[in-house]
């Protein structure tokens, strides 16, 4: 008799823990799976491998991670670090030849990402490029720099020009307005609209009513920062979620360390 209550106390045990188990994962669960990219939300990412137009193939996965925590406006949060993936659609070696009078070649890498990577979840995107910047440039805006000999903290210069000091949280512009602000999490402003002169042709980028996760960009970070003779003629931001870089003078590569401001397309 002993040994059945026992059995019986052991089999309510487990079925109150499963139905509770249940109950407190299911509705998480339920929320993530069922979590989109709302559009316009920014993602600032870092390529993690360097991908090379003379060597990739289309096809090849192409890795980023998250710069900083990226708040959506409806309040999810996607962890710093997380993977952004996607792949390569197109690359072409810069090719010199024979031919009398003929042009050279030009070299094209085109990449689309695909998901976002956060443990067991898989969230799809479409995903344009606002700005995109060099491993230097990168490197750069990740830390305060003495801009005079009265700057003894040094002054942190975002990709795009905007900049903030440690004794003032606030981003200004060159004008000295408050544009966004830099907290524990990261970087976060509202976009500002601008122009791209980097690449003729393309959309400029447009503002945003919230405020958006920027880690290194300024909020008016528009074009590509650092990269001489490679222009970006497709961008993505009219919605095919697409980014193409192009040289008429070398091989494309863009090196591990580059960093990207990325923005959801859907709806666009």
């Amino acid at each position: 008799m002993q040994m059945t209550s026992r059995s019986i106390l052991c089999k309510a045990a487990m079925i109150l823990f499963s139905i509770i188990a249940v109950f407190l994962t299911s509705p998480c669960t339920a929320a993530i799976a069922g979590t989109t990219v709302p559009s316009s939300t920014a993602l600032p990412v870092r390529f993690v491998h360097s991908v090379d137009a003379r060597k990739a193939r289309p096809g090849d996965p192409v890795v980023a991670k998250l710069l900083q925590t990226v708040v959506t406006p409806d309040g999810f949060r996607i962890p710093k670090g997380t993977l952004v993936t996607g792949h390569v659609v197109d690359a072409r070696p810069f090719r010199r030849t024979n031919e009398p009078y003929s042009e050279p070649k030009a070299s094209v890498l085109s990449i689309h990402f695909d998901r976002i990577l956060n443990g067991g979840l898989s969230t799809p995107v479409n995903l344009s490029v606002r700005a995109l910047a060099n491993s230097i440039e990168s490197y750069e805006a990740a830390y305060p720099h003495r801009l005079d000999e009265t700057d003894g903290l040094g002054t942190t210069v975002l990709i795009g020009g905007s900049e903030f000091s440690p004794l003032d949280k606030a981003i200004r512009d060159s004008d000295g307005q408050v544009i966004g602000f830099n907290r524990r999490n990261g970087v976060f402003a509202r976009l500002i609209a601008s122009d791209d002169t980097s690449s003729a042709g393309n959309p400029m980028c447009n503002a945003t009513d919230s405020e958006q996760s920027l880690a290194i960009f300024s909020p008016s970070a528009c074009g590509t920062y650092g990269f001489d003779g490679v222009s970006m003629p497709r961008t993505g931001r009219r919605g095919s979620g697409m980014f193409t870089l192009e040289s008429h003078e070398r091989s494309v590569k863009l090196y591990a360390g580059s960093t990207a401001l990325l923005q959801e397309t859907k709806g666009h």
